[in-house]
């Protein structure tokens, strides 16, 4: 049975998702080739995730996320900024939220496009030789580089990826260099297993190695540039305790279109 969906294409800081209105539950989020194929860049409208939409009491909504290789992932920061954005764009909500991710609840607030995202606490994290490795909804590895703009990130972060300690279930490989106030980071994302041009629990993950690091508590203000644009990390730090975590940057629909599938 052929159905036509309406999709949406947002951008926050770089990374790109498909985002579907979905409380009418006409999308099957159990079709995980066709979700590998709608996000593929050749045979597909292309994207780094797609998301659905769907209505939960209590909620202002629901955001399911899944990466572009079809599966469901865990929590992806960028992509949550994006679709609050469009939660706003489709007068679901205002100038704030809670909605349900697949980490528990999230408070955002938006102005023009501007999202700042509320992210979970973080009370602990592990060293894996010098790097740091610690979870923001997603599981990051995160290692200070040097000459950043020039290290082969594909290779070296599909290697730590896929390494024996890791490759049963993937991780997420953040390379982190000081950059005048702030500092440059790129990640390579398992579920894409490429680079992108940003992720969001990726940067709130060095941010919070920069402060592991410093070896200093109290309110910290992070700038992190990625490629795909400028981020902003904030958080209250305790000892390893991490709370009060945002994430702010930008998030703006791209185009809308409509495509046919069979389901």
């Amino acid at each position: 049975m052929a159905t036509e969906i309406q999709f949406y294409k947002y951008q926050g800081a770089g990374n790109d998702f498909i985002l579907i209105d979905n409380r009418n539950l006409s999308f099957d989020p159990n079709n995980h080739e066709l979700i590998k194929k709608l996000c593929d860049r050749r045979f597909g409208i292309g994207g780094d995730g797609l998301m659905l939409l769907q209505h939960i009491n209590n909620f202002d909504f629901q955001m399911l996320y899944f990466n572009a290789d079809g599966k469901e992932g865990t929590m992806c920061g960028n992509g949550g900024r994006c679709l609050v954005a469009f939660a706003r764009d489709l007068g679901i909500i205002d100038g704030e939220t809670v909605f349900l991710a697949v980490d528990g609840q999230h408070d955002a607030a938006i102005e023009g496009n501007t999202v700042n995202l509320g992210m979970i606490e973080v009370k602990e994290f592990h060293r894996d030789g010098e790097a740091y490795v610690l979870n923001t909804g997603s599981p990051h590895y995160v290692a200070f580089a040097e000459n950043l703009q020039d290290k082969d990130v594909y290779k070296e972060g599909y290697a730590i990826r896929n390494n024996s300690t890791y490759g049963e279930k993937g991780i997420n490989v953040n390379f982190i260099q000081p950059e005048g106030d702030g500092y440059f980071v790129r990640t390579f994302e398992r579920g894409v297993e490429d680079e992108t041009y940003a992720c969001g629990t990726g940067a709130v993950a060095s941010a919070m190695t920069v402060a592991l690091a410093s070896g200093k508590d109290g309110d910290f203000t992070i700038p992190i540039r990625v490629v795909g644009g400028q981020l902003h990390i904030t958080f209250h730090k305790n000892g390893n305790h991490f709370s009060k975590v945002y994430l702010s940057g930008p998030a703006e629909q791209v185009f809308v279109g409509k495509t046919v599938i069979s389901q």
